[in-house]
């Protein structure tokens, strides 16, 4: 008898293992997760073991996409009503560290209208800067359990998480596919990669064979989030060109930001840190638009909530800015006013508790805006900032980067040709210049 019951004890246990692992396979098999919305809470004795969310990629929008006459194909005029009708936009965005599930953020800022989003989907790429997905990693995304999304225009919405191992330093495929006409579409201007588009509803297109145009910036798309054990933060970069990588190789990720990410996967006591990138080409701190593309150009003050200090997980903030408040008209000649708004950046941050590392402004001699008396304003900035009361701690571009017997130049071999961007080499110069402890600590400066 006793041994009849042991006998029916383990076939019992058997089938509840039965039940439980087929209940596992049809949850991973569906590509949604619709407890994503409220994950587990955080263990505080291992912050990173237990997983939280934290950006993997960002890209703050520059303004409306600017004009293009082309007819018949996915190009917009910003003074349109009609904007992206019946297209598919397939963005090409690379992690920084990867994850067991995954939500995107879509932004409709500049737009003049609602956008609709009827059909919106996730997928790893087959290969770098491929519209082809990988095999079995095409999910559809969903926003309050529903397909389709209306974004009014100057909004944005995050969508629900689906389940997808998502890894680091990878290509993500984010198709979005509108079908009605909107109006001026979001995008960011300088993305040097590839995306694609498509006219109909190809978002769930696996192959990418339909995504016959090339689309030499993002649409739409400003994050993804990733649930992540890698990570137990991000920081997040404020910054102009520099940051934004105009100069690196298109499609090879090799902004600073890309190596900083690098570095923060790879080195063994580095802090466990995402990288995102708020750069946005021509950006100064103090003004905001430009009379040229990138359009409606916002300040970095304006900016800094939306674009950093809103971002998921972020533990601290490097700011790479006010070359273009010396560059740009109106010229900005007193250091002291750029000095304070450095200050105004770093108490925005504060706020939040978060921390801000401040970079000294780069060498830009033989450049076109080039001038002794500019360089002066621009050293003015750079003594105050080493000075330790601006930020909480201190990453010297500018010793990094200039030319010791020419210290107003860049380096030859850190210079991309232009005299103020620099090289890939340059770019990585820029990440290794940054000691990665003063990513962690309290806030320090007195301002």
């Amino acid at each position: 008898m006793t041994r009849n019951m042991g006998y029916a004890l383990l076939a019992g246990l058997a089938a509840v293992l039965v039940l439980i692992s087929t209940a596992i396979l049809i949850g991973a098999g569906t590509g949604r997760d619709d407890t994503d919305a409220t994950p587990p809470p955080r263990n505080p004795a291992d912050p990173a073991g237990s997983g939280t969310w934290v950006g993997s990629w960002s890209s703050p929008a520059t303004g409306a996409e600017p004009l293009n006459p082309r007819r018949g194909r996915a190009t917009i005029d910003p003074t349109s009503r009609e904007g992206t009708p019946e297209t598919t936009v397939r963005n090409v965005v690379h992690t920084s560290v990867g994850g067991t599930r995954a939500r995107v953020r879509l932004s409709n800022l500049y737009g003049t209208s609602a956008l609709t989003v009827s059909h919106a989907t996730l997928a790893l790429a087959a290969a770098p800067s491929n519209p082809t997905a990988a095999a079995g990693s095409m999910r559809a995304l969903t926003f309050g359990a529903k397909r389709d999304i209306v974004i009014p225009a100057g909004g944005e919405v995050t969508s629900d998480a689906v389940r997808l191992n998502v890894p680091s330093a990878a290509d993500v495929l984010v198709s979005v596919y509108t079908p009605d006409p909107a109006g001026a579409v979001t995008h960011h201007s300088y993305a040097r990669q590839t995306s694609y588009a498509s006219r109909g509803d190809q978002a769930a297109d696996v192959a990418g064979t339909a995504y016959t145009e090339q689309v030499p910036y993002w649409r739409y798309v400003t994050g993804l989030d990733v649930w992540s054990t890698e990570a137990e933060g991000s920081v997040v970069v404020m910054g102009d060109s520099l940051t934004d990588g105009v100069s690196s190789s298109p499609g090879a990720n090799r902004r600073w930001t890309d190596f900083l990410a690098e570095r923060l996967r790879t080195e063994p006591d580095a802090p466990r840190y995402s990288v995102l990138n708020s750069g946005i080409s021509g950006n100064r701190i103090l003004a905001g638009g430009t009379t040229s593309p990138p359009w409606n150009n916002p300040s970095g003050l304006s900016r800094m909530k939306r674009d950093a200090l809103s971002q998921s997980g972020v533990k601290a903030v490097i700011v790479e800015m006010g070359l273009n408040d010396l560059l740009r008209t109106p010229r900005q000649r007193d250091p002291d006013k750029i000095v304070r708004g450095l200050r105004d950046l770093v108490r925005q941050a504060h706020a939040q508790g978060v921390r801000v590392i401040g970079g000294t402004l780069t060498p830009f001699g033989r450049h076109r805006g080039y001038g002794t008396e500019v360089d002066a304003v621009r050293h003015r900035v750079n003594e105050q900032i080493r000075s330790g009361e601006v930020f909480d701690a201190v990453v010297d571009f500018d010793a990094a980067l200039r030319d010791p017997a020419h210290p107003e130049r860049l380096r030859t071999a850190y210079d991309s040709g232009d005299h103020l961007h620099p090289s890939d080499n340059g770019y990585r110069a820029m990440s290794e210049a940054l000691d990665l402890k003063v990513l962690r600590g309290a806030a320090a400066a007195k301002l």
